[in-house]
C-alpha cells in the first residue's frame, strides 16, 4: 500500500527541520523623507494613568491609598524628614565665613629673582609666567627669601618685610587697585 503524503501543517518536512530561509531581498529601500521612520522599539508609548480598571493603573493610579503623599500636586521640599528635625539642623554649626574676607594669591621675593634687572613686574606679567593661577584673585608680595635684582614691582598688597627688602635692593613697590 502507497503512503499518503500528509498535507498538514508541517506538509513535507520532517519532524525537527526548521523552515528554509526565505532568500534575501536583492534591492535596499532607499530612504527619503517619505518613507523616514525611527529603529524600532527605539520610541515608546507613554503609559496613561487613572483611565480605568482596564489599563492596569486605573483607581489610585500608581500612588498608593490616602495619605498626602497621594494627593494630587504633592511634593515634599528638599531635606524634609517626615516632620522630624532634619539633619542639616541636627548637626552643630560652627565657624564663620567673613563674607567680605579677601584671599590672595601668594607670590615670595624669591620667586622674582628670575627676572632681569630693571623689569617692571607686572601681575600680568606673573599670571603670564605661572607664578600665581587664578586670574581674578588679587596677588600678595611676601617677604620671603632675598631680591638680588632691582625690579620696580606692582601688586595689590606687600607684607611689611616685603617692602623693605625690595627698597634694599634698590628696587621700587607700587600698590595697584
Amino acid at each position: 500500500m502507497a503512503k499518503k503524503k500528509s498535507s498538514g501543517p508541517r506538509g513535507t518536512r520532517k519532524r525537527g527541520q526548521c523552515k528554509p530561509a526565505k532568500p534575501a531581498s536583492k534591492a535596499r529601500r532607499a530612504f527619503t523623507l517619505a518613507n523616514l521612520q525611527p529603529p524600532a522599539g527605539s520610541r515608546k508609548k507613554k503609559v496613561r494613568v487613572g483611565r480605568g480598571m482596564g489599563s492596569k493603573l486605573g483607581r489610585t493610579a500608581g500612588a498608593g491609598n490616602k495619605g498626602q503623599k497621594s494627593r494630587r500636586g504633592y511634593s515634599r521640599r528638599r531635606g524634609f524628614e517626615g516632620g522630624q528635625m532634619p539633619l542639616h539642623r541636627r548637626m552643630p554649626k560652627r565657624g564663620f565665613h567673613n563674607p567680605f574676607g579677601v584671599t590672595y594669591e601668594v607670590v615670595n621675593l624669591a620667586e622674582l629673582n628670575v627676572f632681569p634687572a630693571g623689569e617692571t613686574v607686572t601681575p600680568e606679567l606673573l599670571r603670564a609666567h605661572g607664578f600665581v593661577r587664578r586670574a581674578t584673585d588679587p596677588i600678595k608680595v611676601l617677604g620671603d627669601g632675598e631680591l638680588t635684582t632691582k625690579l620696580a614691582i606692582h601688586a595689590q598688597a606687600f607684607s611689611a618685610s616685603a617692602k623693605e627688602k625690595i627698597t634694599k635692593a634698590g628696587g621700587t613697590f607700587e600698590v595697584v587697585a
